[in-house]
């Protein structure tokens, strides 16, 4: 396997981090992203042809983004020049375009490396449009965020999206090596394997803690797991709550609850509380998801949830975790139904696309005499007067839509938990409504007919 960083001559007197005293020279140096540098492999076919384009490198934090981006430009013999999304403005960019223009004269080609593009503004973005259209430029942008949302359309058109993966168990292993040869120090495999699992995929991260364990660790003595614990602190695992991971996950444990899969939706709870995530967030896409995931075929989820969140409140965290985490369970397993959910957008669609109608006379409400007068509430029907029998209160045959428009069905429960009951409840109501139809057909009819006689004599 290639290691990450080949042979360097660093002196431990170097006092450069130990992740930047082992930045790869050369891609041969570089590991992992082999589904873009292996043999015939787009980045790799670049390289080896000395040719770059425009591109955003697309990954989660420690995965050598800027590394590769580098080493690309150096591979295709360009200049480098680097930007700072967090530090630079529009005033930076025009500069360094200036010094691309002017390396172009010397037939010279520039590439400008934008660190965390999406931090930059729509504006600022624009900015580099008209230079990587005429040439000036060579853009290559770094993301640990969704360039679909993130990234201007325009300048998304303009260059190639290549995503990086979080390296794996193999290649962390090799940069833990290297680390250790340099910086003269040994661990065994165990304290390995845990160096690796605080690390999450991050070589960076890997090796700033064990530059840190290496510190606290005696002289001449191994680095163990204690130096370890405490060199990683309280440092939580790879995750920004407002980043492309945070809402991965959130979706992950949203689709375990839909599914009625409990071990996986707590799981995928855990992971968001270890990354950092606040339990009230979670606790409020909860209660989302107790209404448009399981609505009426449990309604005490949504009051579980409601009870969970309250818990949280009076203990915090950890014990108020707890509760949460048994709200999760409970979703997870109980029946589903999203006929609410979809009743509702049923519903508003409609709403949009027809008319604002009255309300018809007999469902106002008539508080004064004057509205009384005006003909408010007359005809209105009170369900509780026309009790009907295994039913109970129902005026069968009423209408509480608008005059305008015919009684539409938006809700259409599912056959599971109480919502079963519901549905059979409905399908007993629609058969009272038919029966008082027909009824008032029947006596229409009949006395159309009397009428018609009454004519006749």
């Amino acid at each position: 396997m290639d290691d990450l960083f080949g042979d360097h001559a660093t002196s431990l007197n170097d006092h450069r981090p130990l992740a930047d005293r082992l930045r790869p020279r050369t891609l041969d140096e570089y590991v992992g992203q082999q589904h873009l540098l292996g043999q015939d492999k787009p980045l790799g076919g670049l390289a080896a042809r000395r040719q770059i384009h425009s591109m955003l490198l697309w990954g989660p934090p420690g995965t050598g983004k800027t590394t590769l981006a580098k080493l690309l430009a150096s591979a295709a013999g360009c200049e480098w020049i680097s930007v700072s999304a967090v530090l630079s403005g529009v005033k930076e960019i025009r500069s360094a375009v200036g010094l691309a223009k002017q390396n172009l004269t010397q037939n010279r080609r520039t590439v400008v490396f934008v660190d965390e593009v999406h931090r930059f503004n729509k504006s600022q973005q624009d900015a580099f449009l008209p230079h990587v259209e005429a040439g000036t430029i060579t853009f290559i942008g770094a993301t640990t965020e969704n360039p679909s949302f993130e990234v201007n359309a325009a300048l998304l058109s303009r260059a190639r999206v290549y995503v990086l993966k979080r390296l794996d168990e193999d290649a962390l292993m090799g940069v833990t090596t290297r680390g250790l040869e340099l910086i003269e120090k040994t661990m065994s495999k165990p304290v390995r394997g845990q160096l690796i699992a605080l690390a999450d995929g991050d070589a960076r991260r890997l090796l700033n803690i064990l530059e840190i364990a290496a510190q606290l660790a005696e002289p001449e003595s191994d680095i163990g797991s204690d130096h370890l614990a405490s060199a990683a602190g309280e440092q939580l695992r790879r995750f920004d709550k407002g980043g492309d991971l945070f809402y991965e996950q959130i979706s992950a444990l949203h689709k375990s609850v839909r599914g009625s899969a409990p071990d996986a939706a707590l799981y995928w709870f855990c992971r968001m509380l270890d990354g950092g995530a606040d339990p009230r967030y979670i606790g409020r896409r909860l209660l989302r998801m107790a209404s448009e995931d399981i609505g009426n075929a449990d309604p005490r989820a949504l009051q579980l949830t409601e009870s969970a969140l309250a818990t949280y409140e009076r203990l915090g965290s950890p014990e108020g975790e707890l509760a949460l985490a048994q709200a999760v369970l409970y979703m997870a397993s109980v029946p589903k139904s999203d006929a609410a959910y979809a009743a509702f957008k049923e519903a508003m669609a409609f709403v949009r696309q027809t008319p604002s109608y009255d309300v018809p006379m007999h469902l106002r409400n008539a508080p004064t005499n004057l509205m009384q007068e005006m003909g408010y509430g007359q005809g209105y029907r009170h369900a509780h007067l026309e009790a009907l029998p295994d039913i109970g209160a129902y005026a069968a045959g009423e209408n509480y839509f608008p005059d305008e428009l015919q009684p539409s069905t938006f809700y259409h429960p599912a056959a599971a938990g109480l919502e079963s009951k519901i549905r059979g409840r409905l399908a007993s109501l629609s058969a009272a409504d038919a029966a008082a139809d027909a009824a008032a057909d029947e006596n229409a009819e009949d006395k159309h007919s009397a009428d018609d006689a009454a004519g006749e004599v």
